[in-house]
């Protein structure tokens, strides 16, 4: 079956929906990706101090939390589409304008918004796919949609390596508004949710919605999302908007920490690959669980690895699994709820998961000012992706190939 609906004249396939939503998720991973890079550049042209540098990446993360709660809600109230294109848009122009930016003030205000325009389209776009697609190729569709962010980040790595050493992170920076002419493109060619579509005269209340996502029926996968959020996203961005600075403490330049980091990142796509193809045939407990363990214990290599080519295959298995189960869990989180909430749901587990977002860099700041080693401040990475894999496998139930209420 290869297009989204037969029915709907205005429907699109299901390759051409996967490029459209995929080439968003591209520039959201690259602005993310860029984001890290700059942190590093900043500490240099700016004599930031590790504090600093770790406010930079936590008050991105808040603006996720707040866009992902705010847009996941009115996903459900307006639709999927006119959010994904808004969310675009808010990111792009943000983070074009922050390459102005001559105080860090002013820099971390306009990250708050990119933040905002970040949180709010990852969730929606995963919702957006999951309900054009048929059930027995949902699971693979989305985390292909998410092999996207690898492709973002080896565009951001490329574009860091080449550019923020010879012309500046400013221009990096400005390459990161170009989706905002790719918004107005979206708003003619993509047609919204046939399942939206069909609920959209179904108007419910905010605080009906936020309710029922904690009601009894949903408690369970509720607390389940929220902790596996929490762990994941907390991990994540404490361990990789470091990743190109903790290259630099261990004593490498900026340029050879750039070229290190993007040989990492090759990693990533193979990460999507294998998820996806283990995706429908072994289920989403089994990659979740199965790939978060694989984090956890690539963490611990990493924070520990003494020679540069530990610290290289470490890291490559740690991009490999991490991002692997990323799109797992953005395969799963839709699944958990029915149309009328799956966007408050999703939204409401992806803000909460930003909180440790929030907290995973300013950590790292915290604990490197304090003299704390790279070896400690991985391990607590890796307990914490424990953490949100045990919460799967208890609490979390098989979704494969059911279909979306």
């Amino acid at each position: 079956m290869s297009t989204v609906t037969e029915k709907n004249p205005s429907s699109i396939s299901r390759n051409k929906l996967l490029w459209v939503a995929g080439l968003g998720w591209l520039f959201d991973a690259m602005d993310v990706g860029i984001l890290a890079f700059v942190i590093a550049a900043l500490h240099v042209d700016w004599g930031l101090t590790s504090s600093q540098m770790g406010w930079i990446g936590s008050v991105n993360s808040i603006g996720m939390a707040v866009g992902a709660f705010v847009f996941g809600i009115y996903a459900d109230r307006v639709g999927r589409k006119k959010i994904f294109i808004i969310t675009l848009l808010l990111f792009s122009i943000a983070s074009g304008l922050s390459a102005f930016t001559t105080t860090l003030a002013a820099f971390m205000i306009l990250r708050f918004f990119v933040g905002m325009g970040l949180g709010g389209e990852l969730p929606v776009a995963s919702t957006l796919v999951s309900e054009s697609v048929p059930a027995k190729e949902r699971g693979r569709v989305v985390v292909l949609l998410e092999s996207f962010w690898a492709a973002g980040w080896l565009v951001a790595a490329i574009i860091s390596y080449f550019i923020i050493p010879s012309f500046g992170w400013r221009v990096a920076l400005l390459l990161t508004a170009l989706p905002a002419l790719y918004a107005l493109y979206l708003r003619i060619n993509l047609p919204d949710s046939p399942q939206f579509s069909a609920k959209k005269d179904v108007l419910r209340s905010v605080s009906t919605n936020i309710k029922e996502v904690w009601s009894k029926k949903y408690r369970r996968p509720t607390m389940m999302l929220w902790i596996v959020w929490f762990t994941v996203v907390f991990s994540y961005y404490g361990m990789f908007l470091w990743l190109p600075s903790v290259m630099v403490l261990k004593g490498f330049t900026l340029i050879q920490s750039f070229q290190y980091v993007l040989i990492m990142t090759l990693a990533q796509l193979p990460g999507y690959f294998s998820a996806a193809w283990l995706i429908e045939r072994a289920g989403r407990k089994f990659v979740l669980v199965t790939y978060l363990i694989g984090t956890a214990a690539s963490a611990l290599a990493f924070g520990n690895a003494d020679t540069i080519t530990l610290l290289i295959v470490a890291g490559a298995f740690l991009s490999f699994f991490n991002l692997g189960a990323w799109g797992a869990l953005y395969a799963y989180s839709p699944e958990q709820y029915p149309t009328v909430i799956r966007g408050t749901g999703t939204g409401m587990a992806a803000s909460f998961g930003r909180i440790g977002g929030v907290l995973g860099p300013l950590l790292v700041g915290s604990m490197l000012t304090a003299g704390i080693g790279i070896n400690v401040i991985f391990g607590i990475f890796c307990v914490s992706i424990l953490i949100g894999a045990m919460a799967v496998a208890f609490l979390g139930t098989e979704t494969k190939q059911m279909e979306l209420e």
